[in-house]
């Protein structure tokens, strides 16, 4: 298996030079493009690892690349990393309904930028299993999915499991004692609770859950047949999440 590919796309000159003094110790593999038309281009004939995309870029700015990034099977788990001047909450919540995996502020500081990549590279190789593993419903060898909050956030794993169109239980859990169960079905989440702490019910609790930084999952398929408690796409409910997770950062 090769160095891992990373793809850089900025029109900024300067900047491109940034992420290779950043990246290149790493012994990582470094393309580059100057805006999100070239880089969609180069990311369609071979697949990068990680993506990180300046926001405001002509032809093609970092909002639209982002969009055709996640409308192509083989580029929708590719974790993607926005460097961005716009500090605004709305500018957060557009690149993470987007599909936008992690920020990070202009000037690019290259020791954070090193730190954030590796974690994408985790995040990538999860998500990777875990699409290996869920396989459409009925297909040999579909099991239970397992792994840490921290190597995969929830709401990669809840898109997933959308993606795949998959019914079962998925169950949280931290050392502190706090647990979460959330129900879906054909991908859809339709019930959610919390207990251990503060008891939280639906929407509520997956708000909360999608605040977990650490902890344990493990999603096991089952023919449910729960009623709809929620009444919201699961789309709607991460975007709220990211709302909100965005408010008690900047309160």
């Amino acid at each position: 298996m090769g160095a891992p590919l990373i793809l850089a796309v900025d029109d900024d000159e300067w900047i491109l030079a940034a992420v290779r003094v950043a990246l290149q110790p790493r012994k990582y593999e470094i393309v580059t493009a100057a805006d999100g038309w070239e880089g969609l281009s180069l990311a369609t004939r071979r697949t990068p690892d990680v993506i990180i995309s300046d926001v405001m870029m002509p032809r093609m700015d970092g909002w639209t690349f982002v969009k055709q990034l996640r409308s192509k099977a083989e580029l929708a788990l590719v974790p993607v990393i926005f460097l961005t001047g716009q500090d605004s909450s709305q500018d957060f919540i557009r690149g993470y309904r987007l599909g936008a995996d992690d920020y990070l502020p202009k000037p690019v500081d290259t020791r954070e930028l090193d730190v954030r990549v590796a974690r994408a590279l985790l995040q990538r190789e999860a998500l990777r299993k875990a699409h290996e593993a869920l396989r459409p419903a009925g297909a040999p060898g579909t099991g239970s999915l397992q792994g840490t909050v921290d190597q995969m956030g929830l709401a990669s794993l809840l898109s997933i499991l959308q993606l795949g169109r998959r019914s079962g239980i998925l169950q949280l859990r931290r050392l502190s004692g706090e647990e979460g169960m959330i129900f879906l079905v054909e991908g859809s989440i339709c019930r959610a609770e919390m207990r251990g702490g503060v008891k939280r019910k639906n929407q509520d609790a997956v708000y909360s859950l999608l605040g977990w930084a650490d902890g344990t999952f493990e999603f096991s398929p089952a023919d449910l047949r729960t009623p709809d408690e929620i009444g919201m796409p699961t789309e709607s409910l991460l975007l709220e999440g990211a709302r909100r997770l965005d408010e008690s950062k900047r309160s």
